[in-house]
């Protein structure tokens, strides 16, 4: 059994969505995605493997979509998942059992990050725009910057990662109705509220151990 025959079911149309056939994958990335990031909210261990689960459907719904800066974005995503789920297990440090505690951003991290992220972003750009059919370069390579970026803060619980997962939730919106992948663009819209909770609890987090800290 071909690879092709088995991932065909995933992309046969489930319902339809203002004319808009909606596939097995795109559902599947709704419902995954949601959980992830809700669970991210909570600080719970296991948004990590559903993130997970969660990127091979996103792979597979992006590349047949053309945005292919964010199909590969999921590979880069599993890979920080597995840093991530260890950081938050282990707290970061080789033999400690303690969980990360929630930080902020410090300034050199920012120097850092923006500059990575500034290269990334036009490095993407270029690539997409010469070496693809994509008809978003830029706004693609810009999403996959950002969502790298918050995915470091998030696998080191940065508080501002939120900021940085509101900001590419702006983005794609619109650039994934575009695309006509309507169902992935309303599941953006509950991402940009889950982001404003998760932005809420971690920041009640850090308060309270700043009071304690004093």
């Amino acid at each position: 059994m071909s690879l092709a025959s088995i991932l065909d079911p995933l992309q046969q149309p489930l319902f339809t969505l203002l004319d808009t056939p909606v596939s097995w994958t795109e559902v599947l990335g709704f419902g995954s995605g949601a959980l992830c990031v809700w669970l991210v909210a909570r600080q719970h261990l296991a948004n990590w493997p559903i993130g997970i689960a969660n990127n091979l459907f996103f792979i597979l719904l992006f590349t047949q979509a053309g945005l292919y800066a964010d199909a590969g974005l999921q590979l880069v995503f599993i890979a920080l998942a597995a840093y991530g789920w260890w950081t938050w297990a282990h707290g970061g440090g080789p033999g400690s059992s303690d969980a990360l505690p929630v930080r902020r951003t410090t300034r050199t991290e920012w120097v850092w990050l923006g500059a990575a992220g500034a290269v990334g972003i036009i490095a993407i750009t270029l690539l997409l725009d010469r070496a693809t059919d994509s008809t978003v370069p830029f706004w693609d390579a810009l999403t996959t910057g950002l969502s790298l970026m918050a995915t470091y803060g998030q696998c080191r619980k940065r508080l501002e990662s939120w900021w940085l997962w509101i900001a590419a939730d702006v983005v794609y919106i619109p650039l994934y109705a575009y695309k006509e992948l309507y169902l992935t663009s309303l599941l953006y819209v509950g991402f940009m509220a889950l982001c404003v909770l998760g932005l809420r609890n971690w920041r009640r987090e850090l308060v309270v151990r700043e009071q304690v800290l004093v």
